[in-house]
This record gives C-alpha cells, structure tokens and sequence, in this order.
C-alpha cells in the first residue's frame, strides 16, 4: 500500500492529484501518456500513425530495454552499475571474433560471451558486498577494464565479418553467420524483431526474480535498509553478488543482439548507453535510494524514453537537441521523485 505523501495529513484530505501523484505507476503512465499525446500532435505528415516507426523504436531500443533489465534490479538494491556499456562491448567484440573471424559455432561461443558477461558482474559484486566498496567506484572500474579489454581484443578495430587466414590474412564473407541474421531478423509477419522479443523475455525473468522468488525479497530489503537485512539473515553477499551478475548477464544478451544488429564487434560500442539504461528506470519510477521499484516499472520508462527519441527523429530534430532534452528529462524525472518523497 502506498504511503501518504505527507506523514502529518491523514490520506482521506489529501487533494485528488496528490493522491493520484502518489503512486509511482500513475506517474510512469502519465508521462508516457504525455509523450505518446506529443507524437500525435506533431506525428510528421502522418508517419507516427503506422505501425513501422512503432516498430522500429521497439527494435532500437531493445539493447537500452535489455541493460535497464539488469540496472532495475541493481537500483533496487541502492546500488548503480556504471559499467554496462563498456561489458556490451567486451561481449560484443569476442563475440564476433569467435563466429564471424575464427569460424566457431554459435553453441559454445554464445555460453562463453554470457559467461564473460555474469563474471564482469559477480565481480563487481563482489567488491561491493565483500570489501564494501562504493558501487560507483566499483563499477567505474570496471567500465575503464571492460573498455580495455574489448580494444585489446580487437586490436583498436571493428571485428568485421570476415575469416581469419593462415598467413595472417582476412577474407571477407558475402554471409553471415546463421544466428546473428537470425537474431536480426523479425516474425510474426515482420512486424516485431527478434531483439524485441529477446527484450521482453529478460523483463518476464527479472519479473520472476523481483516478484516470484526469495532472492527479489532479498533485493527490495537490502535496498530498504542493508543493516537491518544483515541482521535479520538475509546472505547480502551473495545476493549482491547474484544482482550485480544478473546485470552482467543482461549486459552479455545485449552484447550479443548490438553485434548481431551491426553485423560487426565495436570495441567503441555502448558508450554512454549506462546513462540511459538509468534513465530508463528513473524516468519509470524505481527510486534512486533502493528498496522500491519493479520492473513493469522500467517497461514505461523503456517506452516513454523510446517514444521520446522517436518522435524527435522523425521531426528530424538534430540529434544534439535530442540529446538534451533527454538529459533534461532525467533531471526532471529525479527531482519530481525527490518531491514526492518529501
């Protein structure tokens, strides 16, 4: 249940709006409401009433949706992973070395690149749950590693789709690898891409996880308050160990689907996409401070911030533009949850 905004008001004389600004869904809605209103308004001779630009924005930010997967369940924990983009690319990166350039079958290299995803994350859980370092610190960290190690991989270059030779020589493929047209691809009519689904499908398991299982209780108490988890049993190790791996995983899938969408591993790729995977989940209503949120939450948000880019693309609004005002979205976001609390 909902508390009362203000502790000193009974909730029955409280105004209409502040009891309806008082749930975090009611504000996640309204915002997306406002910003789907917006793209009617000015929707660009038309455009935005066919399916194809719905489409699409689903499609695009599927890699953003998949990362904010993770950063939900982190964020609820009072935690914040810095290091999501730059894990992207050391996934994406051996991803295609091994598939496009060496020729290696997707069933071992796809466990690989999850795995090098869960153990960027279960490291820095462990450094946050067992030697106590701050989570920005430990996950900046781990955003210059992870940086470093995709270059060094690639040798500073873009893994293209071509086959490495005994003389040290490439030859570049006309086709690609079975699995990445597969993951590029749509169904259902070509009207939904894979990634789309593959989105959807880490939002149903961090539904389960939050809401279905012990560890989600584990997570919204020591989001609430870690002492007094600690003291009431709950293994805050390990759990943070496990979210901050979860977040690791989300990071490899990601990985994965942007080298499958570039036909390519960019040791460069997902620069300045932890900005907005955290702005995904602010803007859907998951508290900065921990211990509340969801991500049927960060579903509004994937979709207001999609929306919001967009509809200003297809106004051919310059991408500078874009950028500010999505940052300035964020801001506003954060200072309305702030207001709300007090």
């Amino acid at each position: 249940m909902e508390k009362s905004l203000d502790h000193n008001t009974p909730l029955g004389e409280q105004s209409f709006f502040s009891r309806i600004f008082a749930k975090p869904w009611t504000r996640a809605l309204i915002a997306l409401i406002i910003i789907f209103v917006i793209g009617c308004i000015f929707s660009a001779n038309g455009t935005f009433f066919r399916w194809t630009p719905h489409r699409d924005m689903l499609r695009q930010t599927s890699v953003y949706g998949i990362l904010a997967c993770g950063m939900t369940m982190v964020i609820i924990t009072g935690g914040i992973d810095l290091g999501v983009g730059s894990v992207l690319a050391a996934v994406a990166v051996p991803y295609s070395l091994f598939l496009m350039t060496y020729g290696y079958s997707f069933v071992w290299v796809v466990p690989v690149c999850l795995l090098l995803g869960i153990a960027c994350g279960c490291w820095n859980g462990l450094l946050i749950g067992r030697f106590r370092f701050q989570a920005f610190i430990a996950t900046l960290a781990m955003m210059t590693f992870a940086r470093g190690l995709a270059k060094t991989m690639s040798s500073g270059r873009k893994v293209m789709n071509a086959t490495f030779n005994p003389d040290g020589s490439y030859t570049y493929n006309s086709t690609f690898p079975e699995i990445t047209e597969w993951l590029n691809g749509r169904i259902f009519g070509n009207n939904i891409a894979i990634v789309t689904i593959i989105m959807f499908a880490c939002m149903v398991l961090s539904y389960i996880i939050l809401e279905k299982l012990i560890w989600g209780r584990y997570i919204y108490s020591i989001g609430g308050n870690e002492e007094a988890a600690r003291l009431s049993g709950v293994p805050v190790l390990k759990t943070k160990i496990l979210t901050y791996g979860f977040s690791g995983f989300c990071c490899a899938v990601a990985g994965i689907c942007q080298a499958a969408q570039e036909y390519q591993g960019d040791p460069e790729a997902g620069l300045g996409y932890e900005l907005n995977a955290i702005g995904m989940v602010v803007i859907g209503g998951t508290s900065l401070a921990g211990g509340r949120g969801g991500i049927g939450l960060t579903l509004i948000g994937v979709l207001t911030m999609g929306y919001l880019d967009k509809i200003l693309s297809l106004n051919a609004v310059e991408e500078a533009s874009r950028l500010m005002l999505t940052a300035a979205i964020i801001v506003i976001a954060v200072l309305f949850q702030s207001t709300r609390r007090k």
